[in-house]
């Protein structure tokens, strides 16, 4: 029997929603699955996106066979942009995916040299000592997939996102009998999704959805604007299946729903009748009971349509009294405030608003736990990993597959960098990789590391004061009294003893520096503690200080 261990290492998505990333490694052979992103917190100030730290990938870039993509989410290939030209390695996905990751690269510029290939389901593709293969699962986005992944240990499944639903709007239910067929056979891992672990029951089916938008049209007495996921395909075809009935004509809005709209059409994963999409010159001339809009910014994004909208700030299109507004999506964890914020402004200009909790407009793309225990039963893993979700969502998993009936020695919770080691009869988690979050701010890509976060943090609570030093070029001795500003620390006006009070200070302090000119890093520390410890004696705030010399 061979000694080799199987490597599962996840880079991210475990312990956190999004950024989803999980290298398997056999002697010289890695494959990658998904490469996320995940939006920023409250207190990285600035960030624009975080994705996953690949410097473990980068050591080892040569084993690395390629990168297999389960679906076209975000938190799924948002981070190839930044990772492809640094790894430069073929990527495997379904075809609507691989249209989704073409207008990903396009927009940041890094299409070129990207070698994308489309994997059909049911095909098998060699990667080094393992053999890919994908099965359909049902998700919020068409062509979403899991892997049979054969090793030279035995088979590994990874569920992707995945729920079970018999009557989907789009594509294929979750491909059960190929599951059964390979539980029979023999399962030595299942890596299974655990967003929606907390929630007893069924996750019901997208028909609902279509049912309750149906009846908004019919209702509505003016204009319906729905907000949605750009990548929730199915939801906008439930959109032109309701408006097409209702005799309405779609509107698309923003930038990046109509850029998706215009390729699934394209590639046959939308069908809108002839004449129901519109072009948005058309808006003025037409009945507003006659006219639905769909839109992004159904998590509040400051620049989307629908917040530019609720807002007053949109060129095209105005909220009139009487206009029903949807929002067809679940809260990203950490946005809530966001969109409660759009839905009072929204309300306030005399739209009526229906959000999933006032309405059925909206069924999530995860399983529920029963959906999760009748995977678990179906494939019989030896081995079970729980994937994607925080914490508590893996822990949560991981009991439901014990109670399944899989041994508690056989489940391994793991997080973000964690190295799991597999034989075909025992695993053992052996060691940690860096894996922490790589910052995208603008242009920059992983400059912004945790010292400029938290100088950003003490900025934004206690503001900054700056002190100019005038120093005589021939003698170093000090010219006069400093000057100091401030901003986002006190009132100057109100403060103005208390800052006067602290030029004295520093003054005092410098001109004891006799006959020899005193050293500008002495200087810095100086003026930093004085005034460090003064500033907090009088407001109990420590703003950042800085002095700045100036030579005269």
């Amino acid at each position: 029997m061979s000694k080799q261990k199987l490597k599962i290492i996840p880079l991210g998505g475990l312990s956190e929603i999004g950024k989803n990333m999980m290298a398997i490694e056999y002697q010289d052979d890695i494959i990658v699955i998904d490469a996320g992103l995940m939006f920023p917190g409250e207190e990285m100030l600035g960030i624009d996106l975080v994705i996953p730290d690949i410097s473990y990938l980068l050591e080892k870039k040569g084993k690395i066979r390629g990168i297999v993509i389960t679906h076209g989410h975000e938190d799924h290939i948002g981070g190839l942009p930044y990772l492809l030209p640094q790894l430069d390695v073929p990527v495997y996905s379904t075809k609507l995916t691989h249209g989704l990751i073409s207008v990903k690269l396009k927009e940041r510029k890094a299409l070129a040299g990207a070698r994308l290939k489309v994997l059909p389901f049911g095909s098998q593709v060699t990667l080094g000592r393992f053999k890919v293969e994908l099965f359909p699962v049902c998700h919020s986005i068409p062509d979403a997939a899991g892997l049979i992944i054969s090793t030279p240990l035995g088979t590994v499944v990874h569920s992707g996102d995945f729920k079970l639903d018999y009557t989907p709007v789009h594509g294929k239910p979750t491909d059960l009998s190929r599951l059964a067929q390979l539980g029979a056979q023999g399962i030595l891992l299942l890596l299974s999704d655990s967003t929606y672990a907390e929630f007893p029951g069924y996750t019901p089916s997208e028909r609902v959805v279509g049912e309750t938008l149906d009846r908004v049209m019919a209702e509505a007495p003016g204009r319906v604007i729905v907000t949605t996921f750009s990548s929730l395909v199915s939801r906008i075809q439930q959109v032109i299946d309701a408006a097409a009935k209702h005799q309405r004509r779609v509107f698309v809005v923003g930038r990046s729903m109509t850029d998706i709209v215009k390729m699934t059409l394209e590639l046959g994963y939308l069908k809108a009748p002839d004449g129901v999409l519109a072009n948005i010159d058309q808006l003025k001339k037409m009945p507003r009971d006659k006219v639905v809009l769909v839109t992004t910014g159904s998590q509040g994004e400051p620049t989307s349509a629908l917040v530019r909208i609720a807002n007053k700030d949109h060129r095209q299109v105005h909220v009139v009294r009487g206009d029903t507004v949807v929002l067809s999506a679940t809260p990203i964890p950490g946005n809530e405030s966001l969109i409660n914020r759009t839905v009072d402004n929204l309300f306030r200009q005399g739209a009526q608003v229906l959000y999933s909790r006032v309405a059925q407009v909206h069924v999530h793309g995860h399983g529920s736990q029963e959906e999760l225990k009748l995977l678990l039963n179906l494939v019989k893993p030896r081995f079970f990993i729980p994937i994607h979700g925080e914490y508590r969502h893996l822990s949560l998993h991981a009991q439901l597959a014990q109670s399944v009936g899989i041994p508690k020695e056989n489940v391994f919770l793991l997080e973000d960098g964690d190295v799991l080691e597999l034989t075909p009869s025992s695993g053992k988690i052996t060691g940690k990789i860096s894996s922490g979050n790589v910052y995208v701010d603008g242009l920059s890509v992983g400059d912004i590391g945790s010292v400029v976060l938290r100088n950003r943090r003490m900025l934004s609570r206690d503001g900054i004061v700056v002190v100019i030093i005038a120093i005589n070029r021939q003698t170093g001795k000090l010219v006069g009294r400093p000057d100091i500003v401030s901003r986002g620390f006190v009132d100057t006006r109100e403060s103005k003893d208390m800052i006067d009070e602290s030029r004295d200070l520093v003054a005092k302090t410098l001109d004891h520096s006799g006959v020899r000119p005193a050293d500008w890093g002495f200087i810095n520390t100086k003026v930093r503690d004085i005034l460090n410890k003064f500033y907090y004696e009088q407001t109990k705030r420590h703003p950042m200080i800085l002095p700045v010399m100036v030579k005269v």
